[in-house]
């Protein structure tokens, strides 16, 4: 019989009890999904009528593919935009400096306390007041830097613990060799700690995309959800069948997300594997001398 590191194999009153709450379970799933339905039945949202517009393409090219096309932009826009400047506010939080790990820490403090629907609705009355951005475009910029303010906050605090859940004895073998600091960041811990920090990087994204729902009701920017709730006001009022799709589409854009991410994040450990340099080509020689760089491989 083997064991497990962290807990000891099951015997057989365990195994029959799992079983039973296994069955159980599954039996309360199956009362509340059959409640579910016949709630739904009763109430005619489960009418063919309802459901019809979504096999046509006018449902699809006036309100939910555009709406998708406006999430994703601004999904995409917030990312591109939050992930380097929140790699720079988590490496500053970690400077030697305090001129510079102490500003950092207020700001990423600072916008990581305020909700994200907040950031918003002051960015739209920024804008509104103090720029010339036109009322079409306006919603889109208050939703991006909303969620740039916050998530660029959020990432800082991941990339800042991903570099210190490296083993100290990486900065100080790059140290050891004459790497300055600047140098040993850039080749030696951002490298391994991008590997640790890529699943809370992509579940930061998909909450990205799905916050940009907030900015649908809110700001009356016209993302994937906002634009399925006015279709169910067009389409007869089957305001359950329309968010249901716009769900749907939801679980397939972060599905494929955290599905890409698990492929990289594999791949990437497959290569260090592979290769055994956790260095890139050529770091080890680079040492911080006035002289310019000597060979490591030079004996005295």
């Amino acid at each position: 019989m083997s064991a497990s590191v962290l807990y000891e194999a099951q015997g057989p009153r365990a195994k029959a009890r799992n079983i039973v709450y296994t069955a159980l379970f599954l039996v309360a799933v199956a009362v509340l999904f059959w409640w579910v339905y016949g709630a739904l039945k009763e109430k005619g949202q489960l009418d063919w009528v309802l459901w019809e517009p979504f096999t046509g393409g006018d449902i699809w090219t006036t309100y939910l593919l555009p709406g998708l096309g406006h999430t994703l932009l601004a999904a995409a826009l917030a990312l591109v935009i939050a992930l380097p400047l929140g790699a720079v506010l988590g490496i500053a939080r970690l400077s030697d400096h305090a001129w510079i790990r102490k500003p950092a820490t207020v700001v990423v403090e600072f916008f990581r306390a305020i909700p994200v629907l907040i950031l918003m609705v002051f960015c739209q009355q920024f804008y509104y007041l103090y720029t010339g951005v036109s009322s079409d475009s306006r919603p889109l910029y208050a939703v991006v830097t909303g969620l740039v303010l916050y998530n660029a906050s959020v990432l800082a605090e991941i990339v800042r613990a991903g570099i210190e859940s490296l083993p100290k004895g990486q900065s100080e073998a790059a140290l050891a060799i004459g790497l300055r600091k600047s140098q040993m960041m850039r080749q030696i811990l951002l490298p391994q700690a991008v590997t640790a920090m890529l699943p809370a990087i992509v579940s930061q994204l998909v909450v990205i995309v799905k916050d940009t729902a907030l900015g649908g009701y809110m700001l009356a920017f016209p993302e994937l959800l906002s634009n399925a709730n006015t279709a169910s006001s067009y389409y007869g009022a089957n305001i359950i069948p329309c968010l249901t799709v716009a769900a749907i589409i939801f679980v397939l854009v972060n599905f494929a997300l955290t599905s890409f991410a698990g492929w990289l994040e594999r791949r990437l450990r497959r290569g260090k594997k592979s290769t055994g340099a956790v260095v890139a080509a050529g770091a080890v020689a680079e040492l911080s001398t006035p002289g310019g760089h000597e060979d490591v491989r030079k004996t005295p």
